[in-house]
């Protein structure tokens, strides 16, 4: 005899629903399909208004850095040094 972990009248043995299921289930199919229908739209709206403002933004208000004063690029002075002894050693 196999092992049965879950056993209901509700389900057969393939877990499909029994017509005691279907007529239990019956008189809040309505309702339920209403109120999913509901939570949805609002979850949609929610994200369209916020979708909708957000695109509506303007940066007018913020003010931009001018571009950065750009210094000729110099040898580190690690670099330098190093020379400096290969030159040294060549003497």
């Amino acid at each position: 005899m196999p092992y049965k972990p879950f056993q209901s009248t509700y389900y057969d043995e393939k877990m499909r629903a029994q017509p005691a299921l279907l007529r239990a289930r019956a008189p809040y199919l309505v309702k339920n399909t209403l109120t999913g229908i509901a939570i949805c739209s609002l979850v949609i709206g929610i994200y369209a208004y916020t979708i909708n403002v957000i695109s509506q933004d303007e940066f007018d208000d913020v003010i931009v850095p001018d571009e950065p004063i750009k210094r000729p690029v110099q040898q580190p002075s690690t670099t330098q040094s190093v020379q400096q002894a290969i030159a040294a050693r060549k003497q």
